[in-house]
């Protein structure tokens, strides 16, 4: 890690404690704002990001979520990534970037799950995705590679869901933020001083001793969002799971793209490209694990991903791993959905944090809405007020049921 850096000032208008996705977007969004003329630091502990969700991630978006809300934010993804140099104001340097659309392939092995299916597409149509619900002899006219004798039902949506450039927005963000002024600096804020009435976070500690006083603090530091709400005297229903990938080849591949299919186990694998995949799963327990803790689990692989990989794509059977790593999910434990908005109590400390796996899609809405929250207090373009952290303090918990 290189060395720890100082902020140029003593106060901030923002604070932003996180420089991964979640903290870019929301950084650049405030940039971005006409209405705001304020200071923006940009906390990050290692700006390498080695260590990162956003650096562990599948790098795809989808609309097949269960939630209207949910798939409506997946549609701004969408529109923001195809269209990524409008978004940043012409800037003739912003690379023009695709989505590229292989599909999501849920698949339902018992009628309980498929009458869940059913309702999800439901949902996705009526927000205007282009979802399809498949046969089990549809699915295999269309992808004769699947083996689907257990399979009651599918869906797959082949518009705006698949694979897309993240890192290029992820950096794109970070350049026009700093050049319009947010500065980033890689330290840690290790404490919080509230006002004595403890309703307003009033300065952060930095590791190397600073002290800096800021108007408002956002919480986005993905798996470690509970050490920062800690420091507020909050707390945050969100906690690291360990999530392991794989990108393998295969001795025979595959005739056509491979939708990013996520088998009734919960294994998932997709398309990568150049007759090589990339799948994902988990241990069949699911605790929280140490924020360090990134260690592999070779057993995982022999005795739980590669026999169903193989036995729902047979081709699969003679396969050779290329790169293995595990990565975290931060993981809200509540109910899977976003975490956002201000804490009930300590009004300028704002939350964005709990997505579960689906972050890196959500970034662009999650962004420009904490933006919007933070600058007009209240949402402008899309009300995502239903995820603010008050339904937390209310136990009012949104079940999101397509968790990966």
């Amino acid at each position: 890690m290189s060395q720890t850096q100082t902020p140029k000032n003593t106060s901030y208008d923002i604070v932003i404690v996180g420089g991964a996705i979640m903290g870019a977007s929301a950084a650049w969004f405030l940039s971005d704002d006409k209405d705001f003329d304020g200071t923006v630091l940009v906390v990050e502990k290692d700006k390498s990001y080695e260590f990162s969700s956003t650096m562990h991630t599948n790098s795809c978006m989808r609309q097949q979520f269960s939630s209207a809300l949910n798939v409506r934010i997946s549609q701004f993804a969408a529109d923001f990534v195809k269209n990524l140099p409008r978004y940043m104001g012409n800037d003739d340097r912003v690379p023009e970037l695709s989505i590229q659309n292989f599909g999501y392939m849920y698949l339902a092995d018992n009628n309980v799950f498929a009458d869940v299916l059913r309702e999800s597409h439901a949902t996705q149509i009526a927000a205007g995705a282009a979802t399809q619900l498949m046969t089990p002899e549809q699915i295999k006219a269309a992808y004769p590679f699947y083996n689907v004798d257990d399979i009651v039902l599918g869906s797959i949506n082949l518009v705006d869901e698949g694979f897309w450039d993240a890192t290029a927005v992820f950096d794109w963000w970070r350049k026009s933020a700093r050049e319009r002024g947010v500065e980033y600096v890689q330290n840690e804020v290790v404490a919080m001083t509230k006002n004595t009435a403890g309703t307003r976070v009033e300065s952060v500690t930095l590791k190397s001793g600073e002290v800096i006083a800021c108007a408002q603090v956002l919480n986005a530091s993905g798996p470690r969002a509970i050490e920062t709400a800690k420091m507020a005297g909050v707390t945050v229903p969100v906690e690291p799971r360990k999530r392991y990938s794989w990108i393998f080849s295969a001795e025979q591949p595959l005739d056509r793209d491979l939708p990013l299919t996520i088998d009734p186990s919960g294994v998932h694998v997709r398309e990568n490209g150049g007759g090589t995949y990339q799948c994902g799963g988990h241990s069949e327990i699911d605790p929280s694990v140490d924020y360090d803790d990134f260690q592999m689990d070779h057993n995982i692989w022999e005795n739980h991903v590669w026999p169903i990989l193989a036995t729902r794509i047979p081709q699969f059977e003679a396969i050779k791993v290329q790169s293995e790593w595990a990565g975290h999910y931060a993981y809200n434990t509540f109910d899977h959905n976003a975490i956002m908005g201000p804490h009930t109590e300590v009004e300028n400390f704002f939350f964005l944090n709990g997505f579960s796996g689906h972050g890196l899609q959500q970034s662009p809405a999650m962004g420009r809405a904490t933006a919007e929250i933070m600058v007009h207090g209240a949402y402008k373009a899309l009300d995502l007020s239903p995820f603010n952290f008050e339904r937390i303090a209310a136990n009012r918990p949104i079940i999101e049921k397509a968790i990966i």
